[in-house]
């Protein structure tokens, strides 16, 4: 049975889950080109697969209806967007998605980046690069008011990465888990009321914006020199009202690892107050490895099963 792989990093820091895939029977075809696919590439990798391990390249209608063998479409990351997940369950693809390896990942790069923010690292580290020994003068986390919007797994891990640093933490998010807001004493709030109070707001929410949530009338709520980080998707943000802001003080600084266009082109690159990373939140070898593996299993299992899905659906 013919596995494709279109995700163009697979098995690059393991072997194991391709072993996995030819271990269980499967011949996996991969990824020849290196980089995200066109349509007419990914249609022509596919082939005659039952299956896809899939990365970023667009599955949508166009190209699902050139793939009628298609039965499996397991996604080596957490975001769907790329994937026509309505024409997908008319045609009976069952779809799954890895969401478990991405956690601490993106976690840990936020903290790097809003510590990176705070003490100005990436200006020291150039000045040096220029011959200059300059002193820029940071800020501290610590005791610090940090307002989470999206409190999913990401979120959490954030949380609890912060709380050594013994911040005030509160939080927006349709669904409050009061268990785990007692355990790290965390504040649950609407957006308005929860904006004004914070010093530093980190965006954590799943799924594609149809309209960003922090624009021109949520900067105005937050504190005067407030920072804004967004590491969930492009588009969360108004980004033209964020370099406004940095531009006139009314936000501190900024930290942004996803774009509403990737890549990112922008004017944000000529604003001193701001870190960019070009959508590297998975980048970690442990998670590229984790996530791997868990979209193999998932072809395993399904085919296993005579192609029927088993046990719990990926979300």
């Amino acid at each position: 049975m013919k596995i494709a792989v279109t995700t163009s990093t697979f098995a690059k820091e393991s072997a194991e889950p391709l072993e996995m895939l030819r271990a269980a029977g499967f011949e996996v075809v991969l990824n020849p080109h290196g980089r995200k696919l066109t349509r007419d590439e990914t249609v022509a990798l596919l082939g005659k697969a039952e299956a896809v391990v899939a990365g970023t390249e667009a599955l949508d209608r166009a190209v699902l209806e050139q793939l009628p063998q298609l039965k499996l479409i397991a996604r080596v990351g957490t975001g769907m967007e790329n994937v026509d997940l309505t024409f997908a369950a008319e045609r009976g693809i069952r779809v799954g998605n890895t969401p478990d390896g991405p956690t601490w990942a993106v976690a840990e790069l936020a903290l790097a980046g809003l510590l990176s923010l705070l003490r100005h690292v990436p200006h020291a580290d150039a000045a040096i690069r220029r011959g200059e020994w300059a002193k820029p003068m940071g800020r501290l986390l610590h005791g610090r008011t940090v307002g989470v919007i999206g409190l999913g797994r990401i979120g959490k891990a954030w949380v609890r990465l912060l709380r050594p640093f013994e911040v005030n933490l509160l939080a927006v998010d349709p669904q409050r888990d009061a268990a785990f807001a007692r355990e790290v004493h965390l504040e649950y709030g609407p957006l308005a009321e929860v904006l004004p109070r914070c010093d530093i707001v980190s965006l954590h929410l799943s799924g594609a914006p149809k309209a960003p949530m922090i624009g021109r009338a949520e900067i105005e709520m937050m504190k005067r020199g407030a920072l804004l980080m967004n590491l969930a998707r492009g588009g969360w943000v108004d980004e033209a009202a964020l370099a406004e802001a940095l531009a006139s003080g009314q936000l501190g600084g900024a930290y942004l690892d996803v774009f509403e266009q990737e890549p990112y082109a922008g004017p944000l690159r000529d604003v001193p107050n701001v870190v960019l990373t070009p959508h590297i939140g998975s980048y970690a070898v442990e998670c590229r490895i984790q996530m791997e593996l868990d979209a193999a299993r998932q072809v395993i299992d399904f085919f296993s099963h005579g192609g029927r899905p088993s046990g719990e659906r990926p979300t």
